[in-house]
């Protein structure tokens, strides 16, 4: 029964993880890099409801405290994560990628925005600790202790929420993939953005779209990251994005359900090796794990064998 309850538990950590991995997979898939800003959208999104809820913003706590309350705070914080995230996406979009292609054009992919997201991602990780100190930040959640039993399995009921949160989402983004317009546009650049925009697509506009559908995505897995586990700090978008790539390549590239599954995966081989082997040794199955898949099977379990075909 405790094998089956780190089950459990690890579902419920891969929540958390399956958002991020497919953040990954939407910039991946779209515009072939990995984007160093995911890590540090999490975690400002995770700060900044820290800061919040303890009432350290760096303005308007007086604001956030008349119109919420002492008690519901925490939307508060729901609300100040999400606009601020989505503000930082477009700021990002602006310099990792518009301005490199403006100035660079075809020189820009790959190596430019890689570069260049991983320095925002340092201004962030440094900016946090030069406000609120690299020591872990602690809050208490507003579920406090809720949970219920289903014969001995424990389920804590914030974390359902935030699987159940993390697949809805997922859902409607596959969704809005396969059947809109802006889905059909999105896989139209992956495929051949030059062909694109002969065929009227503003390409500039859908890019800027999918760095805020990121950062979104990002921002919701802070969110849901601080409220269940309390604790958070200036490097927790590394900790998590880590897991989360393994996540997605082990799932396959360029495949939203391939990093959902890999997210859940991963989760539940964390929490098992954390129950058998301890902490400290925590991420050497997840990496062996990925390393052994990737030797029979280079595209992971769901993937194409090319990063970027836009086959979401």
């Amino acid at each position: 029964m405790l094998v089956l309850q780190q089950i459990v538990n690890g579902l419920m950590l891969g929540g958390v993880y399956v958002m991020v991995a497919v953040a990954f997979t939407l910039i991946i898939g779209m515009l072939n890099f990995l984007n160093f800003t995911i890590p540090a959208l999490f975690m400002v999104a995770a700060v900044l409801m820290w800061a919040t809820m303890t009432g350290n913003l760096p303005f308007g706590n007086e604001l956030i405290l008349g119109i919420f309350g002492e008690e519901f705070r925490w939307i508060g914080g729901i609300f100040v994560a999400l606009i601020i995230t989505a503000l930082a996406s477009l700021v990002i979009e602006r310099f990792t990628y518009r301005y490199m292609k403006a100035k660079y054009g075809d020189a820009t992919e790959h190596a430019l925005p890689l570069v260049s997201s991983l320095g925002f991602l340092i201004i962030f990780e440094h900016a946090v600790i030069s406000g609120y100190g690299s020591d872990p930040l602690a809050i208490k959640s507003p579920f406090g202790d809720a949970s219920f039993t289903i014969g001995e399995l424990l389920f804590s009921v914030p974390q359902i929420l935030s699987l159940i949160i993390s697949l809805v989402i997922v859902i409607m983004l596959s969704v809005m993939l396969k059947a809109s317009k802006l889905g059909r546009a999105l896989r139209a650049i992956a495929e051949r953005p030059d062909t694109a925009t002969l065929m009227g697509v503003n390409v500039e506009r859908i890019v800027a779209v999918v760095y805020v559908i990121t950062g979104l995505l990002c921002a919701i897995s802070g969110i849901l990251f601080t409220i269940n586990y309390t604790i958070v700090d200036a490097y927790i978008g590394d900790t998590v994005a880590t897991v989360a790539i393994a996540a997605m390549v082990l799932g396959g590239l360029g495949n939203v359900w391939g990093a959902v599954v890999g997210g859940l995966f991963v989760g539940i081989l964390e929490v098992m090796s954390i129950y058998l082997v301890g902490a400290d040794f925590a991420k050497v199955p997840i990496w062996g794990m990925l390393l052994i898949i990737l030797a029979f099977k280079p595209s992971g379990l769901f993937g194409h064998t090319a990063i970027g075909k836009g086959k979401f």
